[in-house]
């Protein structure tokens, strides 16, 4: 998971890609998520930025076969890559939705994102222990909230007795009753490649790292304790 990958120094590929988006300048409110402990399980909100973690992690708890109902959003058509049904293919400005809604394997979705890592899993699904839903269209900026409030957390949907994803989710947090974590992304600077002039834009744009710093606020019944971290990914 990207936030805690970063808290631990480890900047990989998934790191570096969930980081493409961001240019120089203070990015607040990114990778937003609440939880509420309940009697016997968790109740989980979270931004867009969570879905792929998500649903990798619910499918890697499941042996056979599911229902999932949702889209996977690609700039690619993928139809010749999916070998399971697909309801629709939409097509605007370039971004392809593939719309399912079928019983097929967990391995079948679970090796499609190891081969399209950046593409992007609104899937919503349940198995022993958890209730995943995922809103079914591309990833959006969360709505605002009042004056004054934060934005509004509903992309993503949670309910699960699985103590290690929380753990993995809420790093360093312990144990609570409700806490809400937001993040500020500070780029401070734009580290491009040696060879920039021999490379084409989007290539100039895959290869640069962005280097600075993640702030991150979490609320822990009522207790707020705020962390930072310094990235080059």
């Amino acid at each position: 998971m990207t936030m805690k990958k970063i808290f631990e120094g480890v900047f990989d590929e998934e790191v570096h890609t969930n980081f493409l988006k961001f240019g120089r300048g203070d990015h607040k409110n990114k990778y937003l998520i609440e939880g509420k402990r309940q009697a016997k399980k968790w109740a989980i909100k979270a931004g867009a930025e969570y879905a792929n973690f998500l649903v990798r992690r619910c499918l890697e708890k499941i042996n056979g076969s599911v229902n999932i109902k949702g889209v996977i959003v690609s700039t690619s058509d993928l139809r010749n890559e999916i070998d399971f049904e697909i309801k629709k293919v939409s097509n605007f400005q370039g971004v392809r939705k593939h719309i399912i809604d079928t019983e097929i394997k967990s391995s079948q979705i679970l090796d499609l994102m190891v081969k399209y890592p950046r593409v992007f899993f609104a899937l919503s699904f349940k198995g022993d222990g958890f209730v995943l839903k995922i809103k079914p269209k591309g990833p959006k900026t969360e709505k605002k909230g009042k004056d004054g409030e934060a934005p509004v957390v509903d992309f993503c949907s949670l309910k699960t007795e699985n103590k290690e994803i929380i753990k993995e989710l809420f790093f360093s947090v312990g144990d609570f009753q409700e806490v809400y974590i937001n993040h500020t992304i500070n780029i401070t600077d734009i580290i491009y490649p040696t060879n920039v002039e021999n490379l084409k834009p989007t290539e100039i744009r895959e290869l640069a790292k962005k280097k600075g710093i993640l702030i991150r606020n979490v609320n822990a019944d009522g207790i707020e304790k705020t962390s930072e971290a310094e990235f080059v990914v």
